[in-house]
């Protein structure tokens, strides 16, 4: 990787600065999920993780990271809700103050939860360039330090420390997958299996209707959505510099799938692993169930993001639900 990329080096002291403040979570398995992709899975739970999200990983390096003259003033983000409560938590741990710039139709169950860990809301209107805007004044006017979602040395380090203990957990993996929303956490995955593991093919997957990463790795450049119409509200952000560099050069492919194809595989998490996931962790599931061919008799680890699902807006069923 190039010097200005995160390396093994930047994981693995990660993990050991936010040792006492995560869960090393669980890897589970399914034989029915085996059955209908045709692989042999392995469930990162990461929905088992301190606030839900394996985001408190990423957001507890940068926070314990910073030196004591940097946390003055505090720490701000923008955030759909999972890295805004990530945040929140680890300021909180470090008894500082986390403001938190959340669009306007962010799920309730995820704002309840930033102000249960003592952050303050800003809200801001839907889109990804309102958010930056908004984030830009609360700086301006707090003097608190950015900690970015994604394109963030920082935190990418932290979010990777979830494949290190993947890859530690499981032998002989032929592929992982991961959703993409910035990519923070893909590109961890790419810092750590480029490093130990270059056989893993390292893939994304991505909604259908939030699919700049799928464009970008396919125009080979950035391309942006602005305020892209998904139920999986944590993949709603786009590719920046960092997580484009890493994204760019390491992971395989972008699988893209369908609202209903995502709707499908929560249901079927929920129902055949009694695992409460968000939508955001049933993209991957539906994209291994929509490329079987490509994945039939792999070793697959797969990254259930989260479990913050806001129990107030469920879809309904489908029928098909067994894929």
């Amino acid at each position: 990787m190039t010097d200005d990329a995160v390396g093994l080096d930047d994981v693995v002291a990660a993990a050991d600065r936010i040792r006492d403040h995560i869960h090393r979570t669980p890897v589970m398995t399914s034989a029915g999920l085996d059955r209908l992709s045709g692989a042999s899975l392995f469930f990162k739970c990461e929905n088992l993780q301190r606030t839900g999200v394996f985001k408190a990983r990423g957001a507890c390096n940068a926070v314990f990271g910073l030196p004591e003259e940097g946390i003055v003033n505090g720490v701000a983000t923008h955030s759909s809700g999972n890295h805004a409560q990530a945040l929140s938590y680890a300021a909180r741990r470090r008894e500082i103050e986390a403001i938190v710039v959340m669009p306007r139709d962010a799920p309730q169950c995820k704002k309840a939860a930033v102000i249960g860990y003592g952050g303050r809301i800003v809200e801001c209107a839907p889109g990804n360039t309102s958010r930056e805007r908004m984030l830009a004044q609360v700086v301006e006017e707090s003097g608190a330090h950015v900690v970015h979602p994604y394109d963030d040395h920082r935190v990418i380090a932290g979010q990777g420390t979830c494949v290190l203990e993947l890859l530690d957990q499981c032998v002989k993996l032929d592929a992982i997958i991961a959703p993409v929303g910035g990519g923070g956490l893909v590109s961890g995955a790419c810092a750590v299996v480029a490093a130990l593991s270059p056989e893993i093919a390292v893939y994304g997957a991505e909604p259908a209707q939030a699919d700049d990463a799928h464009r970008s790795l396919r125009q080979g450049r950035i391309v942006r959505n602005e305020n892209p119409g998904t139920i999986a509200d944590g993949l709603r952000v786009n590719l920046m510099a960092l997580t484009w560099r890493h994204v760019s050069r390491y992971v395989r492919d972008i699988l893209l799938v369908e609202e209903a194809q995502i709707i499908r595989s929560m249901y079927l998490v929920w129902q055949r692993m009694k695992l409460v996931i968000e939508p955001s962790s049933a993209v991957p599931v539906a994209a291994v169930l929509a490329h079987r061919d490509r994945f039939r008799g792999k070793r697959v680890g797969i990254v259930l993001t989260g479990g913050n699902l806001d129990f107030d807006a469920l879809p309904p069923s489908l029928p098909g639900g067994d894929g």
